[in-house]
């Protein structure tokens, strides 16, 4: 259903630093540069950054990227707590969501929650 998605950040090399590291045991990489405004993807752009362009508080947002196995998931995790993101959930089953769900959560520093999903079993 979604074609990309775009978040404001507050210090856009700090986030691109943390997507750097965190999307690329997934696949993601930058694929496009405006100015500040960076495009990450596996073959086109669907996850975007760019500065804070509004007032106010922003709040916070949940984006899921999608692991192609529990290891992937794992690897997204090892990436985020080097890179110094706060842990929400380390790597585990979620079996409140459904069987196989198995998920990461951590946060970056803009204060979104960021997750790792393999829908796959082991």
């Amino acid at each position: 259903m979604l074609d990309h998605l775009s978040i404001q950040v507050a210090d856009v090399a700090a986030a691109a630093y943390f997507y750097d590291t965190v999307l690329a045991p997934l696949g993601g990489r930058r694929l496009l540069e405006f100015g500040d405004v960076i495009g990450y993807g596996t073959d086109r752009p669907v996850f975007w950054l760019g500065p804070v362009t509004t007032d106010g508080v922003a709040r916070e947002a949940h984006i899921a990227f999608v692991a192609q196995d529990r290891a992937a998931v794992q690897a997204f995790f090892d990436a985020a707590v080097a890179a110094d993101a706060e842990v929400l959930h380390a790597p585990r089953l979620w079996p409140e969501y459904h069987a196989d769900y198995f998920g990461a959560f951590v946060r970056d520093r803009d204060g979104n929650n960021v997750e790792a999903v393999c829908h796959l079993p082991e």
